[in-house]
C-alpha cells in the first residue's frame, strides 16, 4: 500500500509540472473514450501522452490513482459489536490505445485494487492485479463497430448494467458485442460473462458458465429534449439465493426508459418487466422509478423515487426483482441496501460554486414486500424477513467535493442511517455512520 501511495504523489507532482493546458485533454470515465487533441507538445506529459505513428495512426498512455479512506461506525447496526473500523483503499489502472488507420483499435487497461486493515473482504474490495479491460474494436463505417474481448459496460443511466464506479474493484465482461450508431439512433447487442474477480495476480475467472447475459438495447433521440431506451436483457444465472430458495435463474428484463428535458425540468423515467424461471417457479417481477430535477441560480433541486417489487409467498411465483449489475453505490457510498425488494423517496440538492461541488441528499426505505428480505448493493441477501415491519430507515447524505483542475479532484463522502422498526425488530437498533475521502488522480 505504501509504495502506490509514493506512485499516486509522484503523479500528482507530475500533472502540476509538465500539464498545464489541460483544456486539450477530456478524461472519460471509460478511459477508451478520452477526448486526445494536443496540438503543440510542448512538455515531457504531452510528449508521452500520445505518439503519432503515422497520419491516421497513434499510440496513447494514461491511468489513474484514487486513494480512500474509509470509516464505519455501527456498520451492522449494534454498537455492542466491534463494529467501529477503517481502512485504506488504492485503485491505480494504466492503460494503452492502439489506434490504426481509422478501422482498427485495440485496448489494454490493467488494474491493481488493494486494502488495508479491512478483515472481512468482499470480492469488490481487493484484487491484486488483473486485466480490467483489453478488446479490439473493429470500424467497418461510420455507422457499424464490432468488439470482442474483455470490457467494462453500462447501459442507459446505469440502473441495471453498470461498471460499478464506486467500489475499489470494477466489474468487468468477457463479451463479444455489435453496435450500429448514427446521429438519433443508436443499438447496441451482445453477449457476455462477468468477470469473477479473485485477490491475486491475474487470477480472474473467465467464462466460466455460471452467468451470462444477451442483450438488444436501443436508444432513440426523437428531438432535441425527447430520448427513449427500448431494451431486452436476458440473464441466466446458476445456484442464485433469493429469500425465497437456492436454484437456478433465467430471466428476461424488458425495459422502457424515457428521459429528457420538459420546461426546464430534466426528468430521467424508467420501467422494467422480468419474466422467466427460478427452478421450478415462474418468475414476474417489476421496478418503476421516476427521477425529475430542475436547475436555479443557486444550485439544483431534485427528486428520485421508485418501487421495486420484492416476493409474495402466498402466489407461488417468484417476485423478486434481479437489478442485474447495477453499479456497487446505488443509494450512496456507504452501500447498506440494494435494488430489491425495495420503495425509497430520494429528494437532494447540489450545486457548484467555482470548483467546490456539494450535495445533499435524503432518503427513506421500505420493503416492497413484507415477506422478502432486504439485499445488499451485489443483491445477496443481508437481512432476512423475520417480523413484518416495512420502514427500514432514514439515510442523510453530504457530499464535498473540489476540482482542483481537469486532472485531480478531492472528494468527502457523510452518511448516517436511523434504521426504521424493520431493522428494529430484526434486532439493528443503533445509528449507522459512514466516512469516507477520496483522491483521484488522471492522467
Amino acid at each position: 500500500m505504501k509504495k502506490y501511495f509514493i506512485i499516486t504523489l509522484l503523479i500528482f507532482k507530475l500533472n502540476i509540472l509538465f500539464s498545464q493546458d489541460s483544456k486539450e485533454l477530456d478524461f472519460s470515465l471509460f478511459r477508451q473514450n478520452d477526448h486526445i487533441e494536443i496540438k503543440e507538445v510542448n512538455t515531457i506529459y504531452k510528449k508521452f501522452k500520445q505518439i503519432r505513428l503515422s497520419e491516421n495512426s497513434t499510440l496513447s498512455f494514461g491511468g489513474s490513482s484514487r486513494f480512500q479512506t474509509e470509516a464505519f461506525i455501527n456498520e451492522q447496526f449494534d454498537k455492542n459489536q466491534d463494529q467501529t473500523d477503517y481502512w485504506l483503499l488504492n485503485r491505480l489502472m494504466l492503460h494503452s490505445h492502439l489506434k490504426l488507420g481509422g478501422h482498427f483499435e485495440l485496448f489494454l487497461e490493467v488494474n491493481s485494487s488493494l486494502i488495508r486493515s479491512k478483515d472481512d473482504l468482499s470480492p469488490v474490495d481487493k484484487d491484486q492485479l488483473n486485466i480490467n479491460q483489453l478488446f479490439a474494436k473493429y470500424s467497418f463505417n461510420k455507422n457499424w463497430n464490432a468488439l470482442i474481448g474483455r470490457q467494462n459496460l453500462r447501459l442507459g443511466s446505469g440502473r441495471l448494467v453498470d461498471l460499478r464506479e464506486g467500489p475499489n474493484v470494477r466489474l468487468s465482461f468477457d463479451m463479444v458485442q455489435l453496435q450500429y450508431q448514427n446521429k438519433k439512433t443508436k443499438i447496441t447487442s451482445f453477449y457476455g460473462q462477468p468477470v469473477k474477480q479473485q485477490q491475486g495476480f491475474f487470477d480472474n475467472d473467465m467464462l466460466t458458465g455460471c452467468e451470462s447475459l444477451t442483450a438488444l438495447y436501443w436508444t432513440q433521440n426523437w428531438s432535441k429534449k425527447t430520448n427513449t431506451d427500448i431494451y431486452l436483457l436476458y440473464k441466466e444465472e446458476k445456484n442464485k439465493i433469493w429469500n425465497a430458495d437456492i436454484a437456478n435463474d433465467d430471466r428476461l428484463s424488458v425495459g422502457l426508459r424515457h428521459f429528457g428535458i420538459w420546461k426546464r425540468f430534466k426528468y430521467n423515467n424508467e420501467f422494467v418487466y422480468q419474466f422467466g424461471e427460478f427452478g421450478n417457479q415462474n418468475i414476474s417481477a417489476w421496478t418503476v422509478s421516476f427521477y425529475i430535477e430542475k436547475n436555479f441560480s443557486f444550485g439544483a433541486l431534485g427528486l428520485k423515487t421508485e418501487a421495486i417489487s420484492g416476493n409474495d409467498d402466498s402466489n407461488g411465483t417468484l417476485n423478486t426483482f434481479d437489478a442485474l449489475y447495477p453499479r456497487g453505490a446505488y443509494f450512496g457510498r456507504v452501500a447498506r441496501f440494494g435494488p430489491s425488494n425495495l420503495i425509497d423517496v430520494h429528494p437532494y440538492f447540489k450545486t457548484k460554486w467555482k470548483n467546490l461541488i456539494v450535495e445533499l441528499d435524503y432518503v427513506a426505505f421500505w420493503r416492497y414486500s413484507a415477506t422478502d428480505g432486504i439485499y445488499n448493493p451485489a443483491l445477496i441477501l443481508e437481512y432476512p424477513s423475520i417480523n413484518k415491519e416495512r420502514f427500514i430507515g432514514h439515510q442523510i447524505g453530504v457530499v464535498l467535493g473540489y476540482e482542483v483542475n481537469n486532472f485531480i479532484n478531492l472528494e468527502l463522502e457523510s452518511n448516517i442511517i436511523f434504521p426504521g422498526t424493520f431493522l428494529q425488530e430484526s434486532g439493528f437498533k443503533d445509528n449507522l455512520y459512514h466516512f469516507v475521502f477520496t483522491t483521484e488522480i488522471k492522467f
